[in-house]
């Protein structure tokens, strides 16, 4: 059986590929919604629940897994260091698919800073005399990151209009005024429109390639004339990586 940890719209596409030879397979996404998502596509098993380590050595077993494909977001690090010591100690084929970067582009933009992570973030603000609003598009799992800088901007919020995520914003006494709670990706005359709506001096972002929305971010921050700090993907050394969804299932069809 296939195994599939998906986290990223690429999921679909993936799923859909496989289904033209096979339906063995069994998936795991972080959320019921995530799974609400693929609910189109054929499968075995599905799990809409977070998984431990311990939790997820328990499934592969459970379920006879015998490659895992980790198709999770490029910054959900703790899962794919999980999902790799899993298929370790299973003897399972660890394949990772990752969504390509699209930031190389701008990398003569002076506008466009890459950092390497939430800490360096202050400093780099303080080295540019930025006092004014940032937009915060890095997600509401950052929030305790972001908080714990205890900057003196005004920090505006762009996350997933979920109950959960708002009543995580509320419970740490985030003003109504500085959420956005927005499904991406976002357009980039969207993007424009809020970075002139609150006055954004910066915009905070992640490397989250073209499906991300990242372009659309980063071209609308240049245009506007604002910075564009993107926090930078943590490298980890995969066996065998894919970019293309076309290829990760090519590679899958031939050994199955």
């Amino acid at each position: 059986m296939i195994g599939l940890i998906l986290g990223t719209s690429e999921g679909k596409k993936i799923l859909s590929m496989l289904n033209e030879f096979t339906e063995d397979i069994f998936v795991s996404t972080a959320t019921e919604y995530g799974a609400s998502l693929l609910e189109n596509y054929r499968y075995r098993y599905m799990n809409d629940k977070p998984l431990d380590f311990d939790k997820l050595v328990d499934e592969l077993k459970k379920r006879n897994v015998t490659a895992l494909v980790d198709a999770s977001h490029p910054y959900a690090v703790e899962v794919s260091k999980n999902a790799m010591e899993a298929c370790n100690k299973l003897n399972i084929e660890y394949i990772r698919y990752e969504r390509p970067s699209c930031i190389e582009k701008f990398k003569d933009e002076p506008k466009v800073i890459k950092i390497r992570d939430y800490s360096a973030f202050k400093s780099e603000l303080e080295d540019r005399n930025i006092k004014g609003t940032i937009l915060n598009t890095t997600g509401s799992k950052s929030l305790g990151d972001i908080l714990a800088l205890k900057l003196e901007n005004r920090i505006v919020y762009r996350v997933l209009p979920s109950l959960k995520v708002l009543n995580e914003l509320h419970n740490r006494n985030i003003a109504l005024d500085n959420i956005i709670a927005l499904k991406g990706p976002v357009s980039y005359q969207l993007n424009c429109a809020f970075i002139r709506e609150y006055k954004a001096q910066a915009m905070l972002l992640k490397d989250s390639g073209v499906e991300g929305g990242t372009l659309e971010k980063i071209r609308s921050c240049l245009d506007c004339g604002i910075y564009a700090f993107i926090i930078e993907r943590k490298r980890a050394n995969y066996h065998r990586v894919f970019h293309s969804v076309e290829g990760l299932v090519e590679y899958i069809k031939d050994v199955k």
